[in-house]
């Protein structure tokens, strides 16, 4: 398997940036959107750092998968359940009661997602700095 876990921490860093553009345009949908998939594709580049797969799109799952010496704490790991409730709902009318999917997030929930991305690209970049 070819070595790809700067490729992926490049695109979360990409995609954290997205976030925090969508914010700022008052697109805080997309702003929970994007954070989230900045955490998955952050929890990914470190699993592919330390040579294992990584499947699927929970990041409190693929948190607690990683290996011993890149462990998260659990404090990381209730972030990640939070961004992991972002990455259906943001997205599709039906996953609410009523409604269009947007607007059910605002600024807190924007804000909100962004810090707990933040959070775990840092324990991520730490960790493959690591070694």
């Amino acid at each position: 398997m070819a070595q790809r876990s700067d490729d992926w921490f490049a695109q979360a860093e990409h995609d954290l940036a997205h976030a925090r553009a969508a914010a700022g345009e008052g697109r805080f949908d997309w702003a929970c959107f994007a954070a989230h998939q900045a955490a998955e594709k952050a929890v990914k580049a470190l699993h592919l750092h330390h040579r294992q797969e990584a499947w699927g799109h929970v990041v409190a799952r693929l948190l607690v998968e990683l290996p011993a010496v890149a462990a998260a704490s659990l404090d990381l790991i209730d972030a990640a359940k939070v961004l992991d409730a972002f990455y259906i709902p943001t997205r599709y009318p039906d996953s609410h009661a009523e409604g269009p999917a947007f607007s059910h997030y605002g600024r807190f929930q924007g804000e909100e997602a962004i810090r707990h991305a933040t959070a775990i690209l840092e324990h991520v970049r730490r960790s493959m700095a690591d070694g």
